[in-house]
């Protein structure tokens, strides 16, 4: 981590910190005050997305329902890691064992798409920062399906994110869907209770 000064704020990510079992112990070790920011989003449609990354790096990949489930329409195949990254109460359950509920913001994926400005405000106020960055720094890419930043001063064009992100979803069957809906849903009950936030993904 960079050296961080009086009055500043250094800030680190990663998608793999929540999912990772050493992550929160070696985190507290380091800074045991550490501020912790979870963007979440419907498990069902985070592990479809997951799935669409995957099969663009690798093209020939089985099909989604062939890895999200054993034996045809068996049982949940939770060793998939597009699958088990969504059960967010059992990840949580390792941090709490090293920090409060306090230390952490859990933030919208779906919000930040219908509401960044909201979602980016919330995260502003948690950190204890000045709300700087409001509606008018977002314009909504229709192409890409997501809100981008406008362009800053002295940048030549507007900052989105990546070629990788806002890539149409593989059609996954409406019964491969209502499947794994069912699966989260008391995942999804126990963590809304835990922290304490109803996110309707249910």
């Amino acid at each position: 981590m960079p050296r961080t000064l009086d009055g500043q704020i250094t800030i680190e990510k990663t998608p793999s910190y929540f999912v990772t079992l050493e992550a929160p112990r070696r985190i507290h070790s380091m800074s045991p005050d550490t501020k912790l920011i979870v963007v979440v989003r419907n498990p069902v449609t985070r592990a479809i997305s997951d799935y669409a990354q995957t099969l663009s790096k690798t093209p020939g990949l089985p099909s989604f329902r062939a890895l999200a489930f054993r034996h045809g329409l068996g049982p949940v195949d939770t060793a998939w890691s597009a699958v088990r990254i969504g059960l967010y109460a059992q990840h949580l359950d390792n941090w709490l064992r090293y920090f409060p509920l306090s230390h952490f913001l859990f933030v919208s994926g779906e919000r930040l798409v219908s509401d960044p400005a909201g979602e980016v405000g919330r995260v502003q106020d948690f950190l204890g920062l000045k709300r700087v960055v409001t509606d008018k720094h977002f314009y909504f890419n229709a192409t890409k399906g997501f809100p981008c930043l406008k362009k800053a001063q002295g940048s030549s064009r507007p900052r989105c994110l990546g070629k990788s992100k806002g890539r149409p979803h593989p059609r996954v069957p409406e019964a491969v869907v209502q499947r794994l809906r069912d699966f989260y849903q008391p995942f999804n009950r126990k963590f809304y209770q835990m922290i304490g936030q109803d996110f309707g993904w249910d």
